[in-house]
């Protein structure tokens, strides 16, 4: 199977290199399955309803949130009315919607989508991550229940990612972070068989501070005085994220290549 992965969705910017580049890539690129993480594409806090249904015609199969997952309010009551969305496993248990869930791919194949949010250094004391992905990772073994198993791993720390890619390595076939809206330069298998990629970076405008139009951040950093709110930059966006190829038997990556689309990032597509 080949999927695709993109990172934080943000803001206008981010939707319109979505709504620019999907359609085409997925026929250029044959890709069979695309989940995007839609976690600050709405004013760069959150995923309204109306923003989700233009990612999802775009050409996503599944949306993916984060620790912004309810920012706007009207995702309290539209992720329950779309099963595409997917929300943090180890978010609140009063929190609508769920955090993992199978999804039907091209060819009738079955692809397991499921997210988690980190604890290291986040504002907020979330449950355990491993235990909730272990505990999905046992009911859904590749080669059996599905083809492939993607995981979302929401995280400040790029060591928390690092220790989930190895914790789920050969019992899913993706483990990509996001969240610090940074590319690494670390896409690679796996010694059993799991695509990985600490940071999956943002679709974004890269003239920016991890997204925002600069003046604030750096009013901030230098004064440390808030003066006006932050807001998305406004400039072509990049695309980036993930491609993976896996084995069908087995669910096992045999490719993992980061991707950049657009904007001021050198460009990387699928060799």
């Amino acid at each position: 199977m080949r999927i695709l992965f993109l990172g934080d969705v943000m803001g206008r910017a981010g939707r319109t290199a979505i709504t620019t580049h999907l359609p085409r890539l997925r026929d250029e690129w044959r890709l069979d399955f695309v989940v995007v993480n839609g976690e600050n594409a709405t004013g760069g806090m959150g995923l309204s309803g109306a923003h989700a249904k233009v990612l999802l015609d775009a050409g996503a199969d599944v949306l993916t949130l984060g620790d912004h997952a309810f920012d706007q309010k009207d995702m309290m009551a539209f992720i329950d009315s779309e099963p595409r969305i997917i929300r943090p496993l180890n978010y609140s248990k009063a929190a609508p919607g769920v955090g993992a869930r199978v999804f039907n791919a091209a060819g009738g194949r079955k692809v397991l989508v499921a997210q988690v949010l980190g604890q290291v250094f986040m504002k907020r004391p979330f449950d355990d991550p491993f235990s909730a992905v272990d505990g999905v990772l046992r009911q859904h073994p590749m080669g059996g229940m599905v083809q492939a198993s993607l995981i979302d791993v929401h995280c400040e720390a790029t060591s928390e990612k690092m220790a989930m890619g190895h914790f789920c390595d050969g019992r899913a076939s993706i483990v990509v972070g996001t969240h610090t809206h940074v590319p690494t330069a670390d896409a690679m298998v796996l010694s059993g068989g799991t695509a990985y990629q600490t940071d999956a970076g943002m679709c974004g405008d890269y003239n920016s501070v991890i997204g925002m139009e600069k003046t604030e951040p750096l009013r901030r950093f230098i004064t440390g005085m808030p003066k006006d709110r932050f807001s998305p930059a406004p400039d072509e966006a990049t695309l980036s994220g993930l491609f993976v190829v896996t084995d069908d038997r087995t669910g096992k990556a045999t490719r993992a290549e980061m991707i950049r689309t657009g904007g001021r990032l050198q460009q990387a597509a699928p060799a």
